[in-house]
């Protein structure tokens, strides 16, 4: 596991934890957002829980109300890499 999540990554925690299959390359595209993509917040929700429990560590509060894949990654990326 390493200190960043990857678009790859998070298309497993959507199916996992929000039962939503989606393919890496559709959470690329500028125009992903996760209402289109079929997440809705309590999916979203069970994401940010399970990144919680792997690493270990409190996810930004506003990983949860993130709009994207983008926004969400960069949100929860810049956590991880400060340690936050």
């Amino acid at each position: 596991m390493t200190d960043r999540i990857t678009v790859e990554e998070l298309a497993e925690l959507m199916k996992k934890s929000a039962g939503v299959t989606v393919a890496p390359e559709e959470l690329r595209r500028d125009d992903a957002g996760f209402d289109r993509l079929g997440v809705d917040s309590l999916g979203l929700l069970g994401i940010v829980g399970e990144l919680e429990n792997r690493y270990g560590t409190p996810m930004p509060p506003d990983a949860e109300r993130s709009k994207s894949p983008r926004q969400f990654l960069d949100l929860v990326n810049s956590a991880l890499m400060t340690g936050a």
